[in-house]
């Protein structure tokens, strides 16, 4: 009698242990699913950063470019000594910009007077570019807009030079990496 008690205890032992690891086999499955999970949101994660550092460094490098341009163009607008150097401020920047021709032709007017004659040598106009500050602000996924303060020196035959401060209002494209308008001491 006490071996088949112990063989009884023995069998419910052996049948218990057989269950305990079914279940244990169960969750072993559901900790490789999680697992598996797990993995895959980390990856995901990974992209994500991935994607967002690179829209970061082309928002970044956009913004700078527009920036750089801006300031690019009140460089070589806003310095000459003659009517000869004034005349040639377009050359020195036609490559950032994507001007309307009605606007390009109001930036870049000849500064002639009604005679034919030159204002500018006539007036011994110069201007030289001090230095500006620029700051950018995203309008949506095409186009930064972008202000300058920039400071100048002018100065004409007989008149002392004088500081001057200009704010400059512009657009920048960021498919084609041109200006598209810009707008002098003037609101929206």
């Amino acid at each position: 009698m006490k071996n088949k008690v112990l063989l009884s205890i023995m069998g419910l032992l052996l049948v218990g242990l057989g269950i305990m690891m079914s279940m244990t086999n169960g969750k072993r499955a559901q900790i490789q699913q999680v697992r598996k999970e797990v993995s895959q949101v980390n990856k995901q994660q990974k992209q994500v950063t991935t994607q967002i550092d690179n829209l970061q460094t082309t928002y970044n490098a956009n913004d700078d470019q527009a920036k750089n341009d801006l300031l690019r163009f009140a460089k070589a607008y806003y310095t000459f000594s003659s009517q000869s150097d004034y005349d040639k401020r377009f050359s020195k920047v036609s490559s950032i910009l994507a001007l309307a021709k009605d606007q390009q032709n109001n930036l870049f007017d000849s500064e002639l007077d009604t005679t034919g004659g030159s204002r500018i040598d006539n007036l011994g106009l110069t201007s030289q570019y001090q230095t500006a500050t620029g700051y950018t602000s995203d309008l949506d996924n095409q186009t930064i807009e972008v202000l300058a303060i920039v400071i100048i020196q002018t100065s004409g035959t007989g008149q002392k030079a004088i500081n001057q401060t200009v704010l400059l209002h512009g657009w920048f494209d960021t498919q084609t990496q041109k200006l598209t308008s810009i707008k002098i001491n003037q609101e929206q």
